[in-house]
């Protein structure tokens, strides 16, 4: 099978999110399974803001056993990409499925066109909050330019013959813009044999001679890096917390500014680590040694970055907020806390410091999650059985 991918960002844009490392692993996945997979993207990088597009990368590139097809970005607003290119290598390339991640892309309008254009079966998968986005409605330009881009994710939407759905949540969504005999739940899973590679000690690189908490992700309002700052500030001086730190690690996306004022006004630069644009070993390197993560997110669809912490038995604190619950379970792997109150989020990171039995049982509890469910193995073998089927009904 001929398959196409088709994603804003991919390698070497490690720290663009959950999207691009998801695509990476269908592509990985599939391709292991002798299958021929192109992942068509932009020439995007990352390496010192969230629009660094590097025409120096190679155009094609293998991968593991599958291809990455880059092609130039003549043109951007906000995240919204433009790189004409790509509509004339798919169409070279004459895939026999094409599946496109993230409905709010230029990439997928192009991916929809071409469906239409060639009869050619399209999957979604959404990943970036079809209607419920913070995003969406945070400014007077935002909401217009939503408005606008509307027609094209009708479209799209209506193109596709599946949509692959994380969780309900995401269902309850997606069945307002269309019938839901087209959804499918497919989980969301995490490259085990990845993760299990251990970098070099994250302590020892870093000074780090106690315990420490942690938080992976952009430094941006919706991930609620504003909360985590002031609810460590809240029991920074509690006995448990005196000798454990909080690790901060990744890269901005308009908020470090306002995050690093906030810790130097509450003084506590002392107890919080802020770790800009890590690499991607780094960040597994953190998640090996730290004590749990926290991620205090405002918005979340359907979140990986939990389950990476699970593959090291590393249990998360978060919120209640949108798909979150519908990834994680409050008592059983996380404590979920309602969002926005940095004093709840104080008092379960204090409960998780200072119970290590609940540490080790919601650590474990996670691990036989992504073991189980959440890999990304099991991911790929059922996203390729929706092709699988797709095909055979037409």
């Amino acid at each position: 099978m001929k398959i196409a991918l088709v994603c804003p960002a991919s390698l070497p844009a490690t720290q663009f999110g959950g999207i691009m490392h998801l695509c990476i692993d269908i592509a990985k996945g599939i391709s292991q399974m002798d299958h021929d997979v192109t992942i068509y993207t932009t020439d995007m990088d990352l390496a010192n803001n969230a629009h660094t597009f590097n025409k120096k990368l190679p155009r094609i590139e293998s991968v593991d056993k599958f291809k990455i097809n880059r092609s130039h970005v003549w043109f951007y607003l906000q995240l919204f990409f433009i790189n004409p290119g790509m509509y004339f290598q798919i169409l070279k390339d004459k895939p026999d499925i094409i599946h496109t991640i993230g409905v709010r892309s230029f990439q997928s309008f192009v991916a929809a066109l071409i469906a239409k254009k060639k009869k050619i079966p399209l999957v979604l998968t959404d990943q970036g909050g079809l209607t419920s986005h913070p995003d969406i409605s945070d400014s007077i330009i935002k909401k217009l330019l939503y408005r606008v881009q509307f027609p094209m994710i009708r479209f799209i939407i209506n193109q596709s013959t599946m949509i692959t759905i994380g969780n309900e949540y995401e269902r309850k969504i997606f069945s307002q813009f269309c019938p839901e005999s087209k959804l499918v739940i497919v989980r969301n899973g995490v490259d085990l044999e990845k993760l299990q590679i251990r970098a070099e000690s994250f302590k020892a690189k870093h000074n780090i001679v106690t315990h420490y908490i942690l938080f992976v992700g952009r430094f941006a309002y919706v991930k609620g890096v504003d909360l985590l700052v002031k609810a460590f500030a809240l029991i920074q001086n509690e006995q448990a917390v005196l000798n454990v730190k909080l690790v901060i690690m990744g890269v901005d996306f308009g908020f470090e500014s306002q995050m690093l004022k906030m810790i130097n006004e509450l003084k506590i630069a002392d107890k919080i680590i802020v770790i800009k644009k890590p690499s991607r070993d780094e960040v597994l390197a953190a998640y090996s040694e730290c004590q749990f993560l926290v991620l205090p997110s405002r918005w979340e669809l359907s979140p990986l970055t939990p389950l990476e912490g699970f593959a090291f038995r590393k249990p998360t604190i978060s919120t209640t907020a949108h798909g979150i619950p519908f990834t994680i379970t409050d008592g059983d792997n996380a404590i979920l806390v309602e969002p926005d109150n940095a004093e709840y989020l104080a008092k379960a990171i204090l409960h998780l410091i200072t119970d290590e039995k609940t540490r080790t049982k919601y650590g474990e509890s996670g691990y036989r999650l992504v073991h189980d469910v959440c890999n990304s193995k099991t991911m790929a073998q059922n996203i390729l059985q929706v092709y699988k089927n797709i095909l055979r009904e037409s």
